[in-house]
């Protein structure tokens, strides 16, 4: 009788045998006629270990667990991808929504600030000096006739945030005023010879977003000029006289509406209104392919299971962890204005395409359309006593992040080269919008009633949670365990700031 243990002996040897013997075959066979010296780096290893985990492969297959590991990861990253690139236009669709929300939405009307910007409405990075004017257009019904007061200055931008046109003194009406017609994407219909300034853009969506200027404070009188100067109306609308039709404004100071764009999971759901509304070549195919990869796509619904939601959820907090470091803690030398300053530039390289030769700067852009609004090549490429200069600030003297319920001073020496005028606004961290206190503006200017001068003309600004004694004029109030940034601009920015011979000063920290 065979025990137990010597047959299962017997077994192990009738299994291992074969497998041994092709094992020793395959290794001391003659390699085949027609073979490649194969080199080592063009073949997976059985196992290879990998920030995911490890990736296990039989022959080059991977076995099912890899399998699943690398289209998690793979989803994960188009996710981050889809966030980073499609923000621009997330912010656009955020702003319409919002105006919407504010009572004049797309075609049906135009907002005005009549009495300034303040807190209470969410707009990315906007300043509280100017009367501002915007309006969204669609142009899926046919063109768009938007007519523009004298005098203005602001962008058209497309749904992707591409500049389009400039309107009034930048654009061509050259600050005269006049009517601009929008033309929608494949129009073949018969358009006016003459009497328009005509634009076509490559998306249905438009974004306007212009300033009148206060002149002597009087804001009421710029308020007056844009209603009684600027209307939108469809190119073909008529009322029983021949007129166009009367235009709606809604005055937003003081209204809480939000236009900001998410950083959760509902920023794909904004993505896909995006798609959804635009042409399907809005933006390049590659683009259209990432946006489909993860379930948005063209006249498809956007429906994730409960894997592919989970994964869009992380991708989307990771990637707003990624936006707000570089902005925050940028790694772009070039983004630095000065060697010696905390200042850096909005507009990496002074490109309005973020381009630095052939090379499309992607954290520049990343960081421009998560901190601001607006596009055009006025704002990007200022020249000598005309448009605007920016720079930012995010932290102290010693490279510490401004809290906000300390003291700071800051002094911009004499003379500030600024021919129209000079602005500090400060902006909450969170929201990048305006910071909420007490305190209307959210900043001083230079147009200011009040504001003190040193005795060499240089000035200095205040900020904390309360004024210093006599210094009122010259104070920005900020909120305990709210954190800030500043944005300075400098309206008709003179010679000595594009050679750097003037420099602001740096945040100091008083108490």
């Amino acid at each position: 009788m065979v025990k137990l243990p010597d047959l299962c002996k017997e077994i192990a040897t009738a299994i291992l045998l074969p497998l041994l013997i092709t094992t020793a075959w395959a290794q001391n066979a003659p390699p085949p006629k027609y073979s490649a010296d194969v080199p080592s780096d063009i073949t997976t290893p059985n196992s290879v270990e990998t920030r995911i985990g490890t990736l296990k492969f039989n022959n080059g297959v991977p076995d099912q667990k890899t399998i699943q590991l690398v289209y998690d990861q793979i989803d994960f990253v188009r996710g981050i991808d889809a966030f980073l690139t499609g923000m621009a236009a997330t912010s656009v669709y955020a702003l319409c929504e919002g105006f919407g929300q504010a009572g004049f939405k797309r075609n049906q009307g135009i907002g005005i600030t009549e009495d300034l910007m303040d807190a209470r409405s969410l707009f990315l990075t906007p300043n509280t000096t100017t009367v501002y004017v915007f309006l969204c257009l669609d142009l899926k019904d046919g063109p768009m006739v938007m007519q523009v007061p004298p005098g203005v200055l602001g962008p058209v931008d497309d749904a992707d945030f591409r500049w389009v046109t400039d309107v009034g003194l930048t654009g061509p009406d050259a600050g005269k005023g006049g009517k601009y017609l929008f033309v929608p994407p494949g129009y073949t219909g018969g358009l006016p010879s003459d009497g328009y300034f005509i634009a076509k853009p490559r998306t249905n969506t438009l974004l306007v977003f212009y300033r009148a200027f206060v002149k002597a404070g009087d804001i009421a009188g710029a308020v007056r000029d844009v209603k009684a100067n600027a209307a939108v109306y469809p190119l073909h609308a008529t009322t029983e006289t021949g007129e166009p039709p009367t235009t709606t404004f809604v005055n937003t100071s003081g209204l809480k509406f939000n236009t900001i764009s998410a950083n959760t999971f509902r920023f794909y759901e904004e993505l896909n209104g995006v798609v959804q509304n635009e042409p399907a070549d809005f933006v390049d195919a590659d683009t259209v392919g990432l946006f489909a990869a993860i379930g948005i796509k063209k006249g498809k619904p956007f429906a994730p299971d409960a894997r592919m939601k989970a994964i869009l959820t992380d991708a989307v907090a990771v990637a707003n962890g990624f936006a707000r470091t570089n902005l925050f803690a940028s790694r772009d030398e070039r983004a630095k204005i000065y060697t010696d300053r905390q200042w850096f530039t909005p507009f990496v390289g002074g490109s309005y395409l973020f381009l630095d030769g052939a090379e499309r700067m992607l954290d520049a852009r990343d960081m421009f359309f998560y901190h601001a609004t607006g596009i055009t090549p006025a704002m990007s490429m200022a020249r000598v006593g005309s448009g605007s200069a920016y720079a930012v600030a995010v932290q102290d003297a010693k490279s510490n992040y401004f809290d906000g319920g300390k003291t700071y001073k800051i002094t911009l020496p004499a003379p500030i080269p600024a021919k129209e005028f000079w602005s500090f606004v400060v902006y909450d961290n969170e929201t990048r919008s305006l910071l909420e206190t007490d305190q209307k503006l959210a900043g001083v200017d230079s147009t200011a009633p009040g504001l003190k001068k040193n005795p060499d003309g240089s000035v200095t600004v205040w900020l904390g949670p309360k004024a210093p004694a006599d210094q009122e004029s010259n104070w920005i109030q900020t909120m305990p365990r709210k954190g800030w940034n500043v944005v300075l601009r400098l309206y008709g920015p003179l010679e000595p700031w594009f050679n750097k011979t003037w420099k602001p000063g740096d945040f100091e920290l008083v108490q």
